[in-house]
């Protein structure tokens, strides 16, 4: 009995032990950073480190000195080339306007039939900028006039249930063109009518500008009091503009370097002159009907 007995205790040990675990598949690092303090590293330390190595690095350091060398080549053969074709000089003088030079143009675009003296302002042969000059041509207030009237023709255009994007940029495309090719007429005719004056593209690219102004009064008074207000504030406009443009170019641009010229020339430039005015309506027409139903 003693035998079964300690036979049956020492076989049941045998069956009670536990079987080995299995070996793990990755080493457990973790120990080492636990075991130490601070054994983490910082947020950002790889980051850091790879920055020092860079800029410690001299074929890094050539490489960075290299590529600024070749930026700063581009910019200038940008700045060359931009020279080339457009005077950063002359454009800012076109620019050169202040708050009352604004507000008092914007009253002669509206209202020019009281203004008496037409002439461009010089000193020592150089002309006086806008904002010293009202008769001085600028290129700020038909710049911001477009802007204006792309953003009203949106406006209109939502209110019709018209508005789509395609929509609103036919529109500025074709306000922008026909400026474009007016200013290219004038310009031929210009040459073709052998004008020596110092009428530059930027001249006539601001006296072209100016119809933006009535384009917007025109619809947004055709906005507030529907077709009937629209046509009138078109005539108004129109009438205005023509009679600022005529004598715009015949004071201060054509008549001066030409009055002693031959009979047939004078003619000519007479009929260049209430041409460009001319057709001024027809342009502001064109590009504002479709906004006011």
């Amino acid at each position: 009995m003693a035998y079964h007995s300690g036979y049956g205790a020492h076989g049941s040990k045998h069956r009670a032990r536990a079987a080995p675990d299995p070996p793990p598949l990755f080493d457990d690092t973790s120990g080492a950073y636990s075991s130490q303090p601070g054994a983490y590293p910082a947020p950002g330390a790889d980051v850091a480190f790879s920055v020092n190595h860079l800029l410690g690095d001299p074929v890094a350091n050539v490489a960075m000195a290299y590529g600024s060398s070749i930026a700063s080549h581009g910019k200038d053969m940008v700045h060359k080339e931009l020279h080339r074709f457009v005077s950063v000089n002359k454009l800012k003088y076109f620019f050169a306007v202040d708050t009352a030079y604004v507000a008092k143009k914007l009253g002669l675009l509206v209202f020019p039939y009281t203004h008496q003296n037409w002439e461009v302002q010089s000193s020592r042969d150089v002309p006086l900028p806008p904002r010293q000059d009202l008769n001085a041509p600028d290129l700020y207030i038909p710049t911001m006039a477009f802007i204006t009237y792309v953003l009203l023709a949106g406006m209109a255009l939502g209110i019709q249930k018209r508005f789509s994007p395609e929509v609103l940029g036919l529109c500025a495309s074709t306000a922008l063109a026909w400026v474009v090719m007016e200013v290219l007429a004038l310009l031929l005719g210009v040459y073709l009518a052998t004008v020596h004056s110092d009428l530059s593209t930027f001249h006539l690219l601001a006296y072209s500008g100016y119809k933006y102004v009535g384009m917007i009064l025109s619809v947004l008074t055709g906005l507030l009091f529907g077709s009937d207000g629209y046509y009138v504030a078109l005539a108004w406009t129109s009438s205005s503009l023509m009679y600022f443009i005529v004598r715009s170019l015949r004071t201060a641009a054509l008549a001066p370097d030409n009055v002693g010229g031959p009979a047939p020339r004078q003619r000519l430039q007479l009929y260049l002159t209430l041409g460009a005015a001319a057709f001024q309506p027809l342009i502001i027409y064109w590009l504002t009907f479709h906004l006011v139903r």
